[in-house]
């Protein structure tokens, strides 16, 4: 838009004074169809000459200018995308790791369960082993007591047969005085018992 209003004006600058000479000759208004040569000549003349100092001097620095602008725009789009590339690999990244702190949370959970199921199982193993050898001391106890009484009542036994017979010898007589004198023997041990 620029270059076509700044070659208006140029080719304008020029014309003006031919075209005033133009109708000072003919007396009148220009006919803007008629073709002056010498303003056409004049007007390519400066046309070409615009063209090679504008080439020369704008045109490149323009066009070096909007490449410089396009390679720059492609750069920054195109690191642009690799930051969101970057970005994306990052957010996969933590994904992953959330997910991996996720699993192995999961796994210490279970493995704290395991761990505690196994020191209960112990234990109840322990309390009932405990509990067996304590069944058994008192199993133990018990038959010895038991061995201890029935030796004491065969030791009492054996004595109150021993002071019976003795009591029958010393007063062998007959058949019922000896029933008497058993009779009236565990009468008198059967109240000592019970004292």
């Amino acid at each position: 838009m620029r270059l076509s209003l700044s070659s208006t004006i140029l080719t304008a600058l020029p014309a003006t004074p031919a075209l005033a000479l133009a109708q000072e000759e003919h007396g009148g208004s220009p006919n803007l169809l008629d073709p002056h040569y010498g303003l056409m000549v004049w007007t390519l003349v400066i046309f070409v000459i615009l063209l090679f100092i504008l080439s020369r001097y704008a045109f490149k620095p323009l066009t070096k200018a909007v490449a410089e602008r396009e390679a720059a725009l492609e750069a920054a789009i195109a690191g642009a995308k690799a930051d969101r590339e970057e970005a994306a690999r990052l957010l996969a990244e933590q994904k992953a790791g959330i997910a991996k702190a996720h699993a192995e949370a999961q796994q210490l959970i279970a493995d704290g369960r395991a761990v505690g199921e196994r020191v209960r199982a112990e234990m109840l193993e322990e309390t009932h082993r405990q509990q067996e050898a304590l069944l058994e001391r008192a199993r133990a106890e018990i038959n010895r007591e038991k061995e201890r009484a029935i030796q004491e009542l065969r030791a009492e036994a054996v004595d109150l047969a021993i002071a019976g017979a003795s009591k029958v010898i010393e007063k062998n007589l007959d058949e019922q005085t000896n029933r008497k004198l058993v009779e009236s023997f565990l009468s008198t041990v059967s109240t000592a018992t019970r004292r």
